[in-house]
């Protein structure tokens, strides 16, 4: 017994092609659709050959595989899939898409002599001694920044886009740890003869101190041949009472266990961050006073606390190397 579609379909046949049209045929099917890989051995190996080479390779110009970019090259490969099955096959490996986050970690194979070696000279710090974190903030551009701010009814603050900035500034900065207090100036650049500046200027500062240490990150200024042989020109051609002075860098890639950061970071949020000066003079009249106000009041209580503006800073201004002195909202 056979359905009628059968029947008809022969008798059709038999009407286009008469009795040959009766003869057996290949069931393969005129057309063959395009075959997409499935999750398995064979897209696997395809997926990881092309994760395992640059990006750069296949004419693409990023350093860091997509998922559409997996795809389209391993289309151009005669390789075709889905976005779906390649991510399957890449889960299953154990990987994952993830957002990239700022890690907190120093890569300097030296870091816990340098953190314990600072560690130990706080702890021991004489009378007549002084320690410095020292660095630079900036170069910051003075123009109307956002944020939060006080409006009247239906008045909506606006900041442009886009902006001329009315001068750069870059803040050259010590804070010494015992007394909590800032010295600094303004550089035009971040460079060498800047950080001798500031070195000669805390040495005049801190005359009848027998000794002061100099803490800073590993930029190149920090750790140039001038900068170290001009210090080691004062040690040796010492007159007066002059200090001598000793440097103790910090870790590599460890700006956040740098003190001062957090200082800065404070700064920025009461004076730089919803601010509007009409000059670059003005916004450096402000920081100075900033740092004017910050010097006595803690000269006036040394441990000052509380809800201050100066308990805005993100760490407290002692080292410790749980701190995270480096506020990125506020650089």
């Amino acid at each position: 017994m056979v359905t009628e579609p059968t029947v008809s379909k022969w008798l059709k046949r038999f009407r286009a092609e008469g009795v040959r049209g009766l003869e057996d045929r290949t069931s393969r099917p005129n057309h063959i659709p395009l075959r997409y890989l499935q999750p398995g051995e064979e897209l696997h190996d395809a997926v990881f050959a092309v994760l395992h080479t640059p990006p750069s390779d296949h004419g693409l110009n990023r350093t860091s595989w997509t998922l559409v970019d997996l795809e389209n090259v391993l289309r151009a490969q005669g390789k075709r899939s889905t976005a779906k099955s390649i991510s399957a096959v890449i889960h299953a490996a154990g990987y994952r898409w993830r957002q990239a986050r700022v890690t907190l970690t120093s890569t300097d194979p030296d870091y816990r002599a340098k953190v314990d070696v600072i560690r130990s000279t706080l702890s021991g710090l004489a009378h007549d001694e002084a320690f410095f974190s020292i660095d630079e903030f900036g170069p910051f551009a003075v123009k109307m920044r956002a944020g939060r701010s006080l409006s009247g009814p239906h008045h909506v603050r606006v900041v442009p886009q886009w902006q001329k900035s009315k001068g750069s500034l870059i803040v050259t900065a010590a804070l010494e740890l015992s007394k909590n207090r800032i010295s600094h100036f303004y550089s035009q650049r971040k460079n060498t003869v800047e950080t001798t500046k500031l070195v000669e200027l805390i040495r005049d500062q801190y005359r009848g101190l027998r000794r002061i240490y100099l803490s800073w990150d590993a930029a190149p200024w920090h750790r140039s041949k001038g900068l170290h042989d001009r210090i080691e020109e004062l040690n040796t051609v010492a007159y007066g009472d002059f200090p001598e002075i000793r440097v103790l860098p910090l870790p590599g890639g460890a700006q956040f266990l740098n003190v001062i950061e957090s200082v800065f970071s404070g700064m920025a949020r009461a004076i730089i961050h919803n601010s509007d000066y009409a000059s670059a003079e003005d916004a450096k009249a402000a920081i100075s006073r900033y740092f004017e106000d910050r010097n006595g009041s803690f000269q006036t209580t040394p441990r000052r606390a509380g809800r201050t503006i100066w308990g805005r800073e993100p760490a407290p201004s002692t080292f410790l190397e749980t701190s995270n002195c480096k506020d990125p909202k506020y650089r």
